[in-house]
């Protein structure tokens, strides 16, 4: 047997409950019905099928319920239920996946950084992949500045699909990936080639939408409602009530949404199937506080 390329060991299947995904029913949520094999062809589009079926929204967290990682949580959610997944619970799913077919890959903790160098708490799910003796970046899961398909896991290492480019690059000790923007490259966010094991994601998950210190909550004990996706040519960034559309030539585009708006913009833009007791909760708490879009102190992510 080769021997691996992986940094880290890739942990037990035990801890991260890989074997108690319904992969054909994963594979069905995200339309993917091709080559099972572990192949670059087969991880490239298997993370494209993601990306486009599954959009980062917390909307979970909005309405007041807790978000939980162990997969049969996730899986319910994200593939019984029809709706997207924070990072956390969006890559555990895509890992849990690749592992069942196949793929050897570790999973790893990042700091967002969004084009400054503030140090913030780690929040994103990052997975690192191995595949045909080589390592690739994967992450479908980060929302509107998510790669829409795997990059090659060295400096400079970089993909472009549609209007979009992104590239890896070292810092001292961080990989840093960084997304071409109008006006230069932009640090979305950064990690480092450590361990971490499943508890340290559920303490990432209960500080990022249950600690009052997290930017996702604002005062009142509900966190932000949030959306994000990407694709070919826009990324869409819903933020409670303001829906805002990101072009590659820099251009923004802010539309502040009514109540139904917002329902209607998570199903329609975001893919997202609504639970009408969720539905009518979002409702009332927008209709109730109509400037929730454009009091927030914090930015999201």
């Amino acid at each position: 047997m080769a021997r691996s390329v992986l940094p880290l060991p890739p942990g037990s299947d035990s801890e991260w409950q890989t074997e108690l995904l319904d992969l054909d029913a994963y594979l069905a949520r995200i339309g993917y019905d091709g080559p099972r094999t572990p192949t670059l062809e087969t991880l490239r589009r298997l993370h494209r099928a993601h990306a486009d079926a599954i959009s980062w929204e917390i909307v979970d967290s909005a309405v007041g319920r807790r978000i939980a990682l162990d997969i049969e949580s996730v899986q319910e959610k994200i593939v019984g239920r029809g709706q997207g997944g924070c990072c956390l619970e969006s890559n555990l799913l895509f890992a849990a996946a690749l592992d069942r077919l196949g793929f050897p890959l570790v999973r790893h903790l990042a700091r967002v950084r969004r084009g400054t160098q503030t140090v913030r708490t780690r929040s994103h799910a990052v997975l690192l992949v191995e595949v045909e003796g080589e390592l690739w970046f994967a992450d479908p899961g980060f929302g509107d500045e998510s790669p829409l398909e795997p990059l090659p896991f060295r400096h400079d290492g970089t993909v472009t699909v549609g209007e979009w480019t992104w590239r890896l690059q070292r810092d001292e000790d961080d990989w840093v990936l960084q997304s071409l923007h109008s006006d230069g490259w932009f640090d979305v966010y950064a990690w480092q080639l450590e361990p971490h094991y499943f508890l340290d994601f559920d303490m990432v998950n209960h500080f990022s939408y249950a600690d009052p210190r997290s930017v996702f909550m604002p005062p009142g004990g509900l966190s932000h409602l949030i959306a994000q996706r990407g694709d070919d040519k826009t990324r869409l960034v819903l933020k409670n009530q303001v829906l805002t559309t990101q072009y590659p030539d820099g251009r923004l585009e802010h539309a502040e949404l009514t109540a139904d708006e917002i329902v209607e913009t998570l199903r329609d833009a975001f893919k997202l199937t609504i639970q009408p007791a969720d539905a009518e909760f979002l409702r009332e708490r927008f209709a109730a506080h109509p400037a929730a879009g454009t009091s927030a102190q914090k930015s999201a992510k």
